[in-house]
């Protein structure tokens, strides 16, 4: 494991349109940033910049709430064109009570309002935006538009806990990196065999990230971290979603 880990926020970013190369904004922050780009880098990339980019931005005045969308909004108390997109954006509906509504992600994350979000988006009162439709498709492919080096690669958003309050970073696309580091069969210092010890790493870095990254104003959607040991098996973001039959708590 590292002894030392560095996160360094990249500023001067412009506003993420539909349609921008992240890449080369990215690569730009960098160099300005007095920085150059190394193989050993990860970079934590905020989801929302990521959505802007793939054109995740939807006017809810073109949106038209179903009946299903209608009868469950009058239940949260939200828009029902909102509704309608975390119903389309959601595998299941987990709980519905006024102001919140909890669904399970059709790529799995159990979440609020399915990830759909209206902050620090222009005319948040017509637009809201989506999460990517694939968050590891759209983590390989930001990795592979920084070559040569393919830094790895982490696209993050922030989740509240059950139990805890407050949100913090946590890893949604992970390409070039692992995931979770699976320590079940080895043994502790006492040489006792470990049975279920499971490390999330990437969410570990994000949530890092997330220190420098900020969930306001701090326009900080990039964060470049060194110091990271590679040497565990890599694996994507979808490792680290716990299949619903392993949900103890519902």
């Amino acid at each position: 494991m590292p002894t030392a880990v560095s996160f360094l926020g990249l500023r001067g970013l412009p506003e993420i349109r539909a349609g921008d190369d992240l890449g080369v904004l990215i690569r730009t922050a960098i160099r300005e940033s007095g920085l150059a780009l190394e193989s050993t880098d990860l970079l934590v990339v905020a989801q929302k910049i990521v959505s802007k980019a793939e054109g995740r931005l939807v006017r809810l005045s073109e949106v038209t709430p179903s009946v299903e969308a209608q009868s469950l909004a009058s239940r949260v108390q939200k828009d029902p064109r909102f509704v309608e997109l975390a119903l389309r954006e959601s595998k299941e509906i987990l709980r519905a009570v006024p102001n919140i509504l909890i669904t399970r992600h059709r790529c799995g994350w159990v979440m609020a309002n399915a990830g759909i979000d209206r902050s620090n988006i222009p005319d948040a009162d017509d637009h809201v935006l989506l999460l990517p439709e694939d968050c590891d498709a759209s983590a390989r492919r930001l990795r592979d538009s920084l070559a040569p080096e393919h830094p790895a690669v982490i696209i993050s958003d922030s989740f509240g806990r059950p139990w805890r309050e407050g949100t913090v970073n946590v890893a949604l696309g992970v390409a070039g990196y692992a995931a979770v580091l699976d320590l079940r069969g080895t043994t502790d210092r006492q040489g006792r065999t470990l049975q279920s010890t499971q490390i999330a790493l990437a969410d570990a870095v994000a949530a890092g990230a997330g220190l420098v990254m900020g969930e306001s104003i701090e326009g900080v959607p990039v964060t470049l971290v060194r110091g990271l040991d590679f040497s565990a098996p890599l694996s994507d973001g979808q490792s680290i979603v716990r299949p619903s039959e392993g949900d103890l708590f519902r």
